[in-house]
């Protein structure tokens, strides 16, 4: 894929071309002044002041720092990274919830996988903020576990046992090492309009995930009930409010505050349960190989491998849409392969804890669009942040106790945002061209299936269901496919 242009003169860049390092996002430094210039001579001090300057500039390389590489005022950081995990921190707690009323596990074992699952998320976004050495791309991503992979845990657990579930992630952490240099080869064919349309279906998705969390499941019971949906848009009301009413730094912090306002709304309404918060220990540390040590097996892998193809694929387009997000010029050749990197690594050291893989966020994405902070070091701050949740226990049991309809009601503003991203970006694919409306028309069509109908694979072989319901993997890849039809194999065979 072809780099990203680099925004004209005006768009908070300098009105002088100059080389960009790629690695930093810094402008490089001016060449100095030529060293045969003359200087003054010593019965003209006069002139002194000038020859400082000179040798000053000389010595002072011109640079302009990108906001994504700025470092902000410590408190200013710490704060706008809290937001970030105020709005994540529902996912890893539902997931370990989840998994734990699933495969009925006991409270003790509940507690260390929910205090591994924050300090592994609070490594893994250190690591793709970063970005040491070739893993992370050093953009402002957060990273958590749930969604498919979760799922893909579950299933193999109640299948094979949990022993060999935590095998099957780091044999498909080490898979992804394996196939990413084929998959890098692959990443021309993942133009604006494949990449667009994955995220507008990505977003679609994440969108439902969060009224989910306000509305519950259809069928449970509870299901829409009135309370949790005054919260939940309550929540909604007020991030619109402070996002209206408030400018600089309250405003950016409009998210956050608008989830502090629905929960202190919800302890007005007798819907918070503060007691879990004041039980338990006061430290707790993540137990190494919880479930004893992992059993490999290629054959109960194999759904999770295959998901991981996906997960690749989904990772191209969050890398490419979160340097949209920032204003950031990005070559995918490396960049791509660098979050995927990422992801790998801190599933290789989540599976030894017990966890599901883990993958890259797509929340903190829309809170950078909406709080337009752009700062890598925000989300390195949310990292150390999570790290220090997964310590406290008292802490995660705090949070813990934000209803869902509240984080829903945020999930679904911030996630919103992600699909607006996607059609920016489709609205940049010359969609005016017929073959290109019909390639994003026919893959929303099919990606879109599974996310609006749920079950419609039901009657397929488990293997074939894993990857048909995953509307992300089936959009990316008809998106794909047809892209090479209609825009390079086509025109080689002579067709228009």
């Amino acid at each position: 894929m072809s780099r990203h242009r680099q925004p004209a003169p005006g768009a908070g860049q300098p009105p002088t071309p100059e080389p960009v390092t790629h690695e930093t996002g810094q402008l490089a430094p001016r060449n100095a002044p030529h060293e045969t210039e003359q200087v003054a001579a010593p019965e003209a001090p006069q002139d002194a002041p000038q020859d400082a300057a000179r040798d000053a500039a000389r010595d002072t390389p011109s640079t302009a720092v990108h906001p994504v590489d700025e470092s902000r005022p410590v408190g200013r950081i710490i704060l706008f990274g809290i937001q970030h995990v105020l709005v994540m921190a529902a996912t890893p707690i539902s997931a370990i919830f989840l998994m734990s009323a699933t495969l009925r596990l006991d409270a003790g074992l509940t507690v260390n996988l929910l205090s591994a699952a924050f300090v592994l998320s609070g490594v893994g976004s250190l690591i793709q903020s970063l970005g040491p050495w070739k893993f992370g791309p050093r953009l402002p991503f957060v990273m958590l576990p749930g969604g498919a992979p979760l799922i893909l845990f579950i299933a193999i657990a109640e299948q094979h046992g949990l022993r060999t579930a935590t095998g099957a992630v780091v044999l498909t952490a080490a898979f992804y090492f394996v196939v990413l240099p084929v998959f890098s080869r692959l990443l021309r064919f993942f133009p604006a309009l494949v990449i667009g349309t994955m995220i507008v279906i990505v977003g679609v998705n994440l969108v439902k995930v969060g009224a989910v969390l306000v509305t519950g499941r259809p069928g449970e019971p509870g299901f829409a009930d009135p309370t949790n949906l005054a919260l939940g848009m309550a929540t909604i009301g007020f991030t619109v409010v402070f996002y209206l009413l408030f400018t600089g730094i309250l405003r950016q912090l409009a998210v956050m505050l608008g989830l502090v306002a629905g929960t202190v709304l919800a302890g007005f309404l007798g819907g918070i349960d503060l007691s879990r918060a004041a039980e338990g220990a006061l430290v707790s540390v993540p137990e190494l190989m919880p479930f004893g040590s992992p059993q490999f097996s290629l054959v109960a892998a194999l759904p999770l491998m295959l998901y991981s193809l996906a997960s690749m694929a989904e990772a191209t387009g969050q890398t490419v849409i979160n340097a949209e997000a920032v204003g950031k010029e990005i070559d995918t050749r490396t960049d791509v392969p660098k979050t995927v990197r990422g992801d790998a690594l801190t599933s290789l050291f989540g599976g030894f804890f017990g966890l599901p893989l883990m993958v890259t966020s797509g929340e903190n994405i829309g809170i950078v669009r909406v709080t337009g902070v752009r700062s890598r070091y925000v989300t390195a701050a949310a990292g150390v942040v999570l790290v220090v949740i997964g310590f406290l226990a008292p802490v995660t049991r705090a949070i813990s106790v934000v209803p869902s309809a509240v984080v829903g009601g945020t999930a679904m503003v911030v996630f919103a945002v992600i699909t607006v991203l996607g059609i920016q970006m489709l609205g940049r694919s010359d969609l005016d061209r017929h073959t290109s409306t019909f390639i994003c028309a026919v893959a929303l069509a099919l990606g879109l299936l599974p996310i609006l109908i749920p079950g419609v694979y039901a009657g397929f072989p488990p293997n074939v269901r894993i990857l048909l319901e995953s509307g992300v993997a089936v959009g990316a890849f008809v998106a794909a496919v047809l892209n090479i039809l209609f825009h390079h194999v086509r025109p080689r065979l002579g067709g228009v």
